[in-house]
């Protein structure tokens, strides 16, 4: 019988960059634990990717925006999908503490 593992547990030190660790791969399938620290989309970048992403934010805070759309603050236990091919953009993620978003990529 498999071990519990716990997502907020061994936290990298997300200061310089987010941090991706994979959960599950499957066809057509990926989880993904995301910790980020005051990260970030670059100014005037957007983000676009061929498959749906529902985005779960477990702890800290984001301002996530979607392209034509205004500008979502997320918290703790908010989530979002995300089309395939939505331009969207992380705006701004919380400095002080680790934001830890689930990922799930679909399609």
């Amino acid at each position: 019988m498999p071990s519990p593992e716990n997502l907020l547990s061994d936290m990298p030190a997300a200061t310089t960059e987010e941090q991706f660790l994979p959960l599950l791969e499957r066809p057509g399938v990926r989880l993904e634990r995301i910790v980020s620290h005051g990260q970030a989309t670059p100014p005037g970048e957007w983000l676009s990717q061929p498959q749906e992403e529902w985005v779960l934010l477990l702890t800290g805070g984001a301002k996530l925006t979607l392209k034509g759309r205004p500008t979502l603050t997320l918290g703790p236990g908010d989530h979002v999908l995300i089309p395939a091919g939505q331009a969207h953009r992380v705006d701004w993620t919380q400095p002080n503490a680790p934001t830890v978003w689930l990922a799930l990529h679909l399609g």
